[in-house]
């Protein structure tokens, strides 16, 4: 069963003879169609309705949904924060302390291309010999004091310390960089 329904198309023109009755020779400011006297311009409109959009709602093709909803824009897992984006550009050093069971090891890296300015640990030669104990807190301003040194040969005068999960400034840790900080190297 086939349904046609057609609506008149409703047109309108616009001619110059409309909006001027003789032509002047100087130039006509009243509207773009009359400067050309000779063009007739003519436009079709056709309004459809709602049946016809009924029949031809198969041909239309409808575009994906591209925007993601507020809840999944909101659970973005590899999107990385402002200050995760900016950080290595604004502290480009970072100071790295590890303590183990036997050793003590801090060094400073440059975090863009990963490039370690400073170490030094307590299982080095000349300080595994010449320190009593590895671990204690004369060994900890040792090795606050080399890396200052160090650093300061490299040129880098400043360098950041990010505490890890559940860490605080403490005990062998906090004397570690009060001795980094003592030796000329500001914390930022």
């Amino acid at each position: 069963m086939a349904v046609s329904v057609s609506s008149p198309p409703s047109s309108f023109s616009l001619s110059s003879e409309l909006f001027s009755s003789r032509r002047r020779d100087g130039p006509n400011f009243l509207s773009w169609s009359s400067s050309f006297p000779n063009i007739k311009l003519a436009a079709d409109i056709s309004i459809p309705s709602a049946s016809s959009f009924a029949l031809n709602q198969g041909l239309i093709v409808q575009a994906a949904w591209t925007r993601r909803s507020r809840s999944e824009a909101a659970k973005k897992p590899n999107r990385k924060s402002w200050k995760q984006r900016t950080d290595m550009y604004m502290r480009p050093f970072l100071l790295n302390v590890f303590f183990s069971k036997r050793f003590i090891h801090a060094k400073v890296m440059h975090r863009g291309t990963s490039k370690v300015i400073s170490v030094a640990t307590t299982n080095a030669k000349d300080l595994r010999n010449t320190l009593p104990s590895l671990t204690d807190n004369n060994a900890c301003r040792v090795i606050g004091k080399l890396v200052a040194e160090r650093s300061k040969e490299a040129d880098v005068y400043a360098v950041a310390y990010e505490l890890k999960k559940n860490e605080r400034v403490e005990g062998r840790l906090a004397i570690i960089l009060d001795t980094i900080q003592e030796n000329g190297i500001i914390f930022v």
